[in-house]
């Protein structure tokens, strides 16, 4: 199976148990870029269904993507919190994280 292919996998294995929340740790990490979108509506469609998800990732542009609200946790705290909006207009998040011409 394909990285996204195993990603998916993984998702419809984790429904099985009806999850009220889903953790996932780096769902977009070693998928090709058509995949992520396919992994991003498949997080949409969890979220419109009413189960709640909490997602780590360092691809930082596909998951403000599909966020409400996002936290940059660095030096073991969080830094910035916010809309991914609120996030990307930060100075700080922009400084030390995203980079000055980080664009949505």
């Amino acid at each position: 199976l394909s990285g996204g292919e195993r990603r998916r996998l993984e998702f419809a294995r984790a429904l099985l148990g009806r999850p009220k929340v889903m953790l996932l740790d780096e769902p977009f990490s070693g998928v090709d870029p058509i995949a992520v979108g396919g992994l991003q509506e498949m997080v949409r469609s969890l979220r419109d269904a009413g189960i709640g998800v909490l997602l780590t990732d360092h691809n930082v542009r596909e998951t403000l993507r599909i966020t409400d609200r996002a936290c940059i946790i660095r030096d073991g705290g969080v830094r910035v919190q916010g809309t991914p909006e609120q996030i990307v207009a930060d100075p700080e998040a922009r400084a030390s994280y995203l980079g000055e011409g980080f664009q949505l």
